[in-house]
Parts: C-alpha cells; structure tokens; sequence
C-alpha cells in the first residue's frame, strides 16, 4: 500500500512521524514555491526495530509505502485535521521524482490514484 503524497492548505500541519508496527519508507516533499528547496524530497526508511522519526514541516507534502505487511504508523501533529483542507499531489509526478522502493505496482486509495500533479495543485507560496 502507498499513501500519496498529502497535506492540509490552509490549516497547514507539521508532523512528527513513527512507525510501531513494521516498516515503511516515508517521503517528505519541500512543496512552498519561494523555497530554495522546492520540489525537493526526502525519504528514509522507519521501522518499529530501528525507532527512527520523521519531521515534516508545514509547507511539505508526506507520503510512504508499507514495506511489510501490518506497518502502522503515528503521527504528532501540530495543528487538528480539517477536511476541507486535506489536499494531495501525484505520488509518481514526475517533477518531484520521488524513488520509491517498489517491486510493483502500488495499491493505491481513489484519492491517490486521481491526485493533481504539482503543477496542478494548490501549493505554498
């Protein structure tokens, strides 16, 4: 399973991520447009054994790929989840060019699976 890339515009969160159960490979994507940064990526790799977490600041969008079966996931957010502001971007854009670690392809939620690439998206300025 592959969770796209989401963030919240406005109401934007940061999250503090790690993994309980399993393992993951967990991405975050500079997506403020005045960022020196901008549409660049970081991944690393969290698992329950290794207890490493993930910062992703607010103006980033967040992803990841279960690497095993029954990976779970907590999030730390700084700000409460507002739907109206839940928003996505293509997990495969290819101005983003994220490397994910996939032997085939990904499961993928309709909200995923129909996501803006960044170019269409509603973005940081």
């Amino acid at each position: 399973m592959l969770r796209g890339l989401h963030y919240q515009l406005p109401a934007p969160q940061a999250k503090l991520v790690r993994c309980t159960a399993g393992a993951v490979w967990d991405v975050a994507v500079d997506i403020r447009r005045s960022s020196v940064t901008f549409t660049e990526w970081f991944g690393v790799e969290l698992t329950a054994d290794n207890r490493r977490q993930l910062w992703v600041p607010e103006g980033f969008a967040h992803g990841f790929v279960a690497l095993t079966e029954g990976a779970e996931l907590q999030y730390k957010t700084t700000n409460f989840y507002v739907a109206d502001a839940d928003r996505a971007i293509a997990w495969d854009d290819p101005q983003i060019g994220v490397d994910w670690p996939l032997g085939e392809p990904p499961s993928l939620s309709d909200k995923d699976a129909s996501a803006p690439t960044l170019a269409e998206a509603l973005i940081f300025d």
